[in-house]
């Protein structure tokens, strides 16, 4: 096979929100499983990682697919961030993620998030004019139309590269305010679904670069009467989805009401400009949960109610979440027995509810 180049790819230690950061190495293929990937190493100083003194950290391969823009055998490869010794980093939070999944592996719980972001060029979001406002919220949500959709040629780009790269993306459309859009990764289990979140939203970052376009995940991206960025989290477990899996959502509701605080605080920074109670969302300080009802904390789809199983879509997470946390939460929560603080969310650490 010869020479191929690997993308390794991880999660910075930049706060409130972390960031992706990635790095080539050159490495003789073929590569059959990620054993045959090896660990590398990186400068954690200029990653908030680490002080500079003591600033070696190490890149242990996880996951990989198919490289959709170099083309070739060439790879892109998930990290996790170690320790010099091999221990999990403190920014590492797929390590706890992975403890969780294995603990709970025989519910079979199934995760799809919708990614929502807002593209921009220079300060303005893609296709506003120029330190004005487009018209108002209304035509721009699933739109056609040069006067209603911008960024179309990126996003099919985007789309395109994670089909290649063998994705699980399930979707993409044009979202409620101009400039802004939403993909679909899912259904996956808990650790699958947040990889390819992770490389989903590396391949958009990079695809934007050639267009000299980049895409924001903040919450809220323009103060006012505009819609923020979320990404909805649709969950279920192999009970919910089999027949009377409605009581069995129905008690999971009850659970994620009493870990609601616990939940805000790894749900996304910054969340509360976006959870308001307007503009489709429940406010930060409230929880509840209603068919249908996409102004509830958690929505019960239609269909699920209506075949008496199904899944339950948690409305909460902001688009510039950490899906590793958010899954550990989920899943910790709605799958452990304990009504107090779950045992797995012990590493749930993060800003709180003010």
């Amino acid at each position: 096979m010869g020479r191929i180049k690997a993308e390794y790819i991880w999660i910075d230690g930049h706060k409130p929100t972390a960031k992706l950061r990635s790095k080539t190495k050159i490495i003789d293929g073929p590569v059959k499983t990620v054993n045959d990937l090896p660990i590398w190493g990186f400068d954690g100083s200029s990653t908030m990682q680490a002080e500079g003194s003591d600033s070696d950290c190490e890149l242990m391969p996880v996951y990989f697919t198919p490289d959709p823009i170099r083309g070739g055998d060439n790879l892109l490869v998930m990290c996790e961030v170690n320790n010099a010794d091999g221990t999990p980093h403190v920014s590492n939070t797929r390590a706890q993620l992975r403890k969780v999944a294995e603990k709970y592996k025989d519910e079979e719980s199934w995760f799809g998030i919708e990614q929502e972001y807002t593209f921009f060029q220079g300060r303005n979001p893609l296709g506003w004019p120029e330190g004005g406002y487009p018209a108002p919220q209304g035509p721009f949500y699933c739109g056609v139309g040069a006067d209603e959709v911008y960024g179309r040629e990126i996003v099919e780009e985007h789309m395109e590269a994670c089909m290649k790269a063998g994705l699980m993306l399930s979707g993409i459309n044009a979202e409620v305010m101009p400039g802004q859009w939403e993909f679909q990764v899912g259904p996956l289990g808990p650790l699958d679904v947040a990889d390819e979140l992770w490389l989903a939203r590396w391949l958009l970052y990079r695809i934007g670069e050639d267009y000299g376009v980049n895409a924001t995940l903040h919450p809220k991206p323009v103060k006012g009467d505009w819609n923020g960025a979320g990404a909805h989290t649709n969950f279920s477990t192999k009970s919910m989805r089999e027949d009377g899996g409605i009581k069995v959502i129905i008690a999971a509701c009850e659970k994620l009401q009493k870990a609601h605080k616990r939940h805000m605080g790894v749900y996304g920074a910054h969340n509360e400009e976006r959870l308001t109670g307007l503009h489709e969302t429940c406010s930060i300080h409230e929880f509840r949960y209603a068919v249908s009802d996409r102004g509830a904390s958690i929505r019960i789809p239609m269909a699920t109610d209506k075949a008496g199983k199904g899944y339950l879509e948690d409305r909460r997470p902001s688009a510039n979440m950490d899906p590793y946390q958010v899954c550990t939460a989920i899943v910790a929560t709605v799958c452990g027995n304990s009504d107090s603080v779950v045992e797995d969310e012990t590493e749930m650490v993060s800003e709180t509810v003010s």
